[in-house]
């Protein structure tokens, strides 16, 4: 039996920002439970539901220095729905309405997290032989393993495995504070370990000292080591590049579910969906205050509202992309601008475009149930979710070429009647444009044609249980 812990700065269902939270609390129920003992900790925030909190047992509390100042570590416990879940309490720092603050608060506060999670294991009577962290905010603990916690035998051949969901957010601040805080020797603070361009950085601290490097797609792998993608550590990702794994993230098979999904108005399935699905449209339709017409075009984006997720190339288009025989229906936050530009054209073609400014899981899963077809032109997607939520969905998805995108969806062929979605490959709106206009004509013209592709899709597993496997191998591996 093996042992591994995650150790994430948030999981579902207690507290999500994003899809970090979606690896870290569904992933783990997914590993063969013969071989591996997977278990998850995190911070016990203040805002984690209360109902949850009621469940937690305590198992210890103790003291713990943190540089120059003595901090009260406090480990609790709950299982839930198979997986064992720790997490770490301390009301100075996890108090507070949302997970994440001021960046100078979060570096104090996760190198709090990450060393009071290491000095928890001896304690909690479980000993992983693999630690598997994610992201920035556990960015010290393959750095902490090394410098303290290796001359206690009970960490003796432990190994670490660092994960990047996103390369771009990796806690950076002044060399001076972060020395101050950690209580790391200066000796650390070199520009091969987690000193880059004059400033700490927790993320690369990581990426050095873990025993392995993940990220979340096999093409982001390779994205990361160039200077475009590489977030200005492309230099690093190619000096690791025989420790780098790209492993496509997974969605969660039950949840995200059309034959049994309670949040829609009609459940349908792969070989219903031609009847059936139609009627979550009309029903959206109604809802939301468009046009209601079965056979308009209507186009679905479930997003953070960032240049990122590519909003300046549809901004740029708005006006050609919501044609007469189009619907945009939107859903997310983000920068002002965007929410901004998607309330004006919502204003401006009420009956065919509808902004919705706020974030609803039950409304993502209609969007999703209801469109034809789900655009995503991001600039850059270690990942992307919401591709494979569509696909799922049987809504076509008109994806960019980068990263995780790249890998899940395969462009349609017209030739031999091949594809599960449609991409471009620049990062240009009008090439985007093209594509969207290509989709808009085969779901016009070629109606049998559309739905063997949404058939296709549908038939596609993109469930936790083929990352799992990877994962199982990559511990093996160590």
């Amino acid at each position: 039996m093996k042992n591994i812990l995650f150790i994430a700065s948030e999981a579902v269902p207690f507290i999500k920002t994003g899809g970090l939270a979606d690896v870290a609390g569904t992933l783990p129920k997914y590993f063969d439970k013969e071989k591996y003992d997977v278990r998850v900790m995190i911070p016990n925030y203040r805002c984690i539901p209360q109902h949850y909190k009621e469940q937690m047992r305590f198992i210890t509390s103790f003291y713990m220095d943190l540089a120059w100042r003595s901090q009260y570590v406090g480990v609790l416990e709950m299982e839930y729905d198979g997986v064992h879940f720790y997490f770490i309490d301390n009301e100075y720092y996890f108090d507070g309405f949302k997970p994440y603050g001021y960046i100078h608060e979060d570096i104090e506060k996760f190198a709090f997290f990450s060393k009071a999670a290491l000095s928890a294991l001896p304690l909690i009577g479980f000993r992983p032989e693999i630690v598997h962290c994610h992201d920035w905010q556990t960015g010290l603990i393959p750095v902490y393993m090394r410098e303290r916690f290796q001359q206690d035998s009970f960490f003796w051949n432990m190994r670490s495995i660092m994960t990047i969901h996103n390369l771009k957010f990796q806690g950076i601040w002044d060399v001076k504070a972060v020395r101050d805080i950690t209580g790391l020797p200066a000796s650390y603070f070199t520009p091969d370990k987690l000193e880059a361009f004059g400033d700490a950085n927790y993320l690369k601290g990581g990426i050095v000292y873990a025993d392995k490097v993940t990220t979340v797609s096999a093409s982001y792998a390779e994205e990361i080591k160039t200077g475009f993608y590489g977030e200005k550590l492309d230099g690093l990702m190619r000096a690791r590049s025989n420790d780098l794994w790209g492993i496509v993230n997974g969605i969660d098979y039950e949840e995200f579910n059309p034959e049994t999904d309670k949040r829609i108005v009609q459940n349908y399935n792969q070989t219903t969906f031609r009847k059936e699905k139609v009627k979550n449209k009309l029903a959206l339709q109604k809802e939301l205050g468009l046009e209601v017409d079965a056979g308009k075009f209507m186009i679905g984006i479930v997003s953070r509202l960032t240049d990122q997720k590519g909003f300046d190339l549809i901004a740029y288009v708005m006006d050609e992309l919501c044609a007469w025989d189009v619907q945009l229906v939107v859903l997310g936050t983000g920068e002002e601008r965007y929410e901004n530009m998607f309330r004006h054209f919502d204003w401006k073609y009420n009956n065919r475009v509808s902004a919705n400014i706020y974030y609803s899981e039950d409304m993502s899963h209609k969007i999703y149930a209801s469109c034809d077809a789900f655009l995503m032109p991001s600039l850059f997607e270690p990942c992307g979710l919401s591709q494979l939520m569509s696909l799922r969905y049987g809504t076509v998805p008109i994806v960019r070429e980068t990263g995780g995108l790249k890998d899940t969806v395969e462009p349609y062929n017209e030739y031999e009647s091949t594809g599960t979605g449609f991409s471009f490959a620049n990062y240009n709106a009008h090439e985007m444009l093209g594509i969207v206009n290509y989709a808009k004509s085969i779901y016009y013209n070629k109606k049998r044609e559309w739905n063997k592709m949404v058939d296709r899709g549908m038939l596609k597993d993109f469930s936790w249980g083929s990352s799992a496997e990877k994962y199982q191998e990559l511990y093996d591996s160590l």
